[in-house]
């Protein structure tokens, strides 16, 4: 792709986006580009004429993660790629912010981006037609009482556990609800999926990564306050006693700019991953005490300075 014939927006149904709007435009206006919306279901904000996904080069989420899943969903049927901007918002799944949206637009016409293709969680729910999870499928109570599940691998029981529910999640989704609720994150370059209890009472059933090809086989049973479903934080209308979770290589389509920072890079930056307390203490000192001695000078001639 070099410059884009058509941009379809997608934004945040809330969220003030009126100055990436304004940046969408007029960069638009200069390179002689349409632009419009891409229609999302539940979201009634409309903010150009509507067009289809696949009439679009380019689809732009404006918002944040769930801006971004809600595009990447829209565009996976007809293979379009989506650039996620965050607009004041942690945007782990953004590629640019808003304030060098205009610069992240200049890489994609240049052909300075790579396509990052997105696997998926194919969620198959008894009596209904497959679903697919770019984040997670979670299990989860909606009252009191416990949601009772069994949890098999490839037809092998690993665990019954009852407590507040369950979270599969992508290489990609590990780093959401997952890693809140204490599981692994998955490095670049690992796929399959991560298998996270949530809040079992009692009994062991530590988090489990599975390979690509394995199935994950959930006999569900809700508490008394009964339970829901839930793909990418999206409501299903069902609570089906049996969910069979498998991984689908290639779903959606992400860009990545030529400039991006690396995930790893991206969570310390964003705060999801932080160092030990200790450790930052120390680091708190040690500039404490550069300072003090950039503001004293350097040390006399014949001078020791006391060791630490």
């Amino acid at each position: 792709m070099q410059v884009p014939a058509q941009l379809g927006l997608v934004v945040h149904p809330r969220r003030d986006v009126d100055g990436a709007l304004d940046t969408v435009r007029d960069w638009a206006a200069a390179h002689g580009v349409a632009v419009g919306q891409v229609s999302i279901p539940g979201q009634p904000r409309q903010v150009a004429d509507a067009v289809e996904p696949a009439a679009c080069d380019l689809v732009l989420a404006l918002g944040g993660d769930g801006t971004t899943l809600a595009a990447l969903h829209a565009a996976a049927p007809v293979g379009r790629p989506v650039l996620g901007v965050a607009c004041g918002s942690i945007g782990l799944l953004t590629s640019v912010q808003v304030e060098d949206l205009s610069a992240g637009l200049e890489q994609v016409a240049a052909g300075r981006w790579s396509r990052r293709v997105l696997p998926a969680l194919e969620v198959a729910a008894q009596g209904h037609e497959p679903r697919f999870a770019l984040n997670d499928f979670v299990v989860i109570r909606d009252g009191t009482g416990q949601v009772i599940l069994s949890i098999a691998i490839d037809g092998e029981l690993y665990a019954r556990t009852a407590g507040d529910g369950l979270v599969v999640a992508t290489p990609l989704g590990s780093s959401a609800y997952t890693m809140a609720a204490g599981g692994p994150i998955l490095g670049p370059g690992i796929t399959g999926m991560v298998v996270v209890p949530l809040a079992p009472h009692g009994g062991v059933s530590p988090p489990l990564v599975v390979g690509p090809e394995s199935r994950v086989t959930l006999s569900v049973e809700m508490g008394y306050g009964g339970g829901r479903f839930e793909i990418d934080g999206q409501v299903l209308a069902t609570t089906a006693a049996a969910v069979t979770v498998s991984h689908r290589g290639a779903y959606a389509t992400m860009v990545a700019l030529a400039d991006q920072e690396p995930l790893l890079t991206s969570l310390r930056r964003r705060g999801l991953v932080v160092d030990a307390p200790r450790i930052l203490a120390r680091d708190a000192r040690d500039r404490a005490g550069l300072t003090a001695q950039a503001a004293d000078g350097p040390p006399a001639p014949g001078r020791r300075t006391a060791p630490r």
